[in-house]
């Protein structure tokens, strides 16, 4: 049955310019829905899914298409983020987040918020599905609490408070301060060539006394599967992996993880893992390992 606004293809014009002002506003969408699932994959199935139901909406019908697609899209992911729960707590070891990386397909554009580091995404895992929502758009993506509320179900009061438990948590366990970008890159090349080096002394000068590694197989690849803690252990467990695959085809390379510097572990160019490097006072911290062979996809 034909809309009253079919006459002369006014329908179809309208559907065209819908979707072009969809796919403009789609890398923030994708980005959005990230900041909530810590995965691509999925965040692209909810972005898709919005742009079906705008679609088959009365759009001529909203007056801010962009706002109801943020608000679509993170009620949807924060469904997707309820029920993830439950299988990430059965995951085969550390579950890490879906990296971004620089340099990958640009029909996978994603605008990345320059605070979603691997590091970030790891604390926001320990909060609620609610306190992530209510931090991530309000803190992140600037919504306000009464836009808030309407994703989560909740009064714009108790989301205030949602996101006021959110940030004392992420402050607390969250990254301590920003780093310069090229002293961090200078921390990871170092970190890279003592790797490669199989330098136990300049592994234990580089990390931090207290540094944590964390490393996702997934139970697809082998992968530590517990959280290392600790220089010595950490440092004894790189040159020993590093070790193992000492072999030509084998390669560390330089990239951007996250919006911060970060390597590539290749064989005969094929991405094997991603590691992400959290740095302070010159130190390596943390260290975050995606060998998920299904996270990695977009990164070859």
């Amino acid at each position: 049955m034909s809309r009253p606004w079919d006459v002369n293809g006014e329908c179809a014009r309208g559907l065209v310019e819908l979707a072009a002002e969809f796919e403009a506003i789609r890398p923030r969408l994708v980005g959005v829905a990230y900041g909530l699932l810590g995965s691509l994959g999925e965040a692209e199935d909810v972005v898709q899914e919005a742009w079906l139901r705008l679609s088959r909406t009365a759009h001529a019908e909203i007056d801010d298409v962009t706002g109801w697609l943020v608000v679509t899209v993170s009620r949807l992911a924060l469904d997707v983020l309820r029920s993830a729960r439950v299988r990430r707590e059965e995951y085969v070891g550390p579950w890490l987040p879906e990296p971004v990386v620089e340099g990958g397909d640009p029909a996978d554009r994603v605008t990345l918020d320059e605070s979603m580091s691997l590091a970030m995404l790891v604390v926001l895992e320990s909060l609620s599905p609610a306190e992530r929502t209510a931090f991530v758009l309000h803190d992140v993506f600037g919504l306000a609490f009464d836009e808030v509320g309407r994703v989560v179900g909740r009064t714009p009061a108790a989301c205030r408070q949602l996101a006021a438990r959110a940030r004392r948590h992420v402050r607390s366990r969250g990254p301590r301060f920003e780093v310069d970008p090229a002293e961090h890159r200078k921390v990871v090349t170092a970190f890279a060539g003592a790797c490669l080096g199989h330098d136990l002394d300049a592994l234990l000068t580089l990390l931090d006394p207290t540094v944590v590694l964390r490393s996702d197989g997934g139970g697809v690849v082998t992968a530590a599967r517990r959280v290392l803690r600790g220089a010595d252990r950490v440092a004894r467990f790189l040159v020993g992996v590093m070790t193992r695959r000492a072999r030509p085809g084998y390669a560390l390379e330089p990239t951007t993880v996250n919006g911060e510097p970060g390597l590539c572990w290749t064989r005969d160019g094929e991405v094997k893992c991603v590691i992400g490097i959290a740095v302070v006072d010159g130190r390596v911290t943390e260290i975050y390992m995606v060998l998920n062979p299904e996270k990695l996809g977009r990164v070859q």
